[in-house]
């Protein structure tokens, strides 16, 4: 059966993913036998990682701790059985996997600076909590409102900035240790919720199933790159296509199946296009979010400063996102200065600063001073 989320207002969804399918190009609609994989995403989960919780769960003198305990540690030494047939999976690794195009990728998303915080907070984010579609375990888990927000979101960033750094994704890694901790905690919350009775499986699914994790890969990858050109960064087409790498490795240690993992941008957006168009529309988990995202840091700003850090928000959501989703949101639309403001400033930086020699390093410099700039202003220290 079909979960009825699927398609339930496909004006909606054609008009919401108008942008993607005209930057997908000639050839964008989806055939026959692609839309019978969106249906069936909805319903399929990460199944290494649904093994192993089972067998944890199922294992006397096993729990979440050790769980936990394990994923930090590493596939160091000899790990004990659930956990060594899990490691095995993951260890695995796809023969089109590229080193080199890994730390390049790596190494443009930390050169794109402060302008990537806002482009996944303001872009992706907020622009993923345009759909209903996958929120409902967001608001279960309580994580994504109120004063909670702020921390998500730090915890969010540190993990992006994990998989980012140099080497992390090498399997005794930070970066990798980090996702697979992040794949496994999905997975608990997925089976949590298939077994409370209050769950609408022929509403929605699966609570985390294929098709929102290939989404959620999407707005890191695919709609992060056209955002961040929004706000005039130069992205070029190396670090374009080495980003896309980045984000498909991630994606796979994240448990998503490969059919939809989009190694090319024009791929991407033609995925993004299907999955959004056959998304539902907003429902009142959309505002919500929204909501506490914009106003996120109120507890750590007060005065002027709190003012600023919301208009600023609305701003540059407006101008990301335009005045069509931020109307679904429930949030007011503001002038894009700040928007045009980031633009302005990247035609100097990032388009002039960023060809010169040596200009590369210098943008990973001024990158990692604002990364520590922000968590200052939200009253907490970056960690080396």
């Amino acid at each position: 059966m079909v979960p009825t989320r699927f398609g339930a207002d496909r004006a909606w969804g054609e008009r919401a993913a108008r942008p993607l399918r005209l930057l997908a190009g000639a050839g964008a609609q989806p055939t026959g036998p692609e839309l019978a994989a969106l249906r069936a995403a909805l319903t399929r989960r990460d199944e290494p990682a649904a093994a192993l919780v089972r067998a944890v769960r199922a294992t006397p003198g096993l729990s979440v701790g050790d769980l936990r305990r394990v994923l930090a540690a590493g596939p160091a030494g000899d790990v004990p059985e659930p956990f060594a047939a899990f490691y095995a999976t993951v260890l695995d690794r796809p023969a089109w996997v590229d080193d080199g195009l890994l730390a390049r990728g790596a190494q443009a998303c930390r050169a794109f600076g402060m302008d990537a915080g806002l482009v996944l907070a303001y872009g992706s984010l907020l622009g993923g909590y345009r759909t209903g579609a996958a929120l409902e375990p967001l608001v279960r888990t309580g994580r994504l409102t109120g004063d909670e927000t702020l921390r998500r979101i730090m915890e969010t960033t540190l993990w992006w900035r994990a998989v980012t750094a140099p080497g992390a994704l090498a399997p005794h890694g930070a970066g990798f240790r980090a996702t697979l901790h992040v794949r496994v905690m999905h997975a608990l919350v997925n089976a949590r919720l298939e077994d409370d009775p209050t769950w609408d499986h022929a509403g929605r699914g699966l609570p985390i199933n294929q098709y929102d994790q290939a989404s959620t890969l999407g707005v890191f990858s695919t709609s992060f790159l056209l955002h961040l050109r929004l706000l005039g960064v130069r992205v070029s087409r190396a670090d374009a296509r080495a980003v896309m790498h980045l984000w498909c490795y991630v994606g796979w240690l994240l448990g998503v199946d490969e059919r939809w993992l989009p190694h090319t941008e024009r791929q991407g957006r033609r995925q993004l296009y299907h999955l959004l168009s056959y998304d539902p529309p907003p429902d009142a988990n959309s505002v919500a979010l929204a909501r506490a995202l914009i106003a996120m840091t109120d507890h750590v700003t007060h005065g002027w400063r709190r003012v600023y850090e919301r208009e600023r928000a609305l701003s540059v959501s407006t101008w990301l996102l335009g005045r069509s989703a931020m109307r679904d949101l429930g949030l007011p639309r503001r002038p894009p200065w700040y928007g045009l403001a980031r633009v302005a400033a990247n035609l100097l930086i990032s388009q002039g600063l960023g060809r010169l020699p040596g200009g590369r390093s210098r943008l990973l410099a001024r990158g990692e001073r604002q990364a520590r700039a922000r968590f200052a202003r939200w009253g907490a220290d970056l960690p080396d």
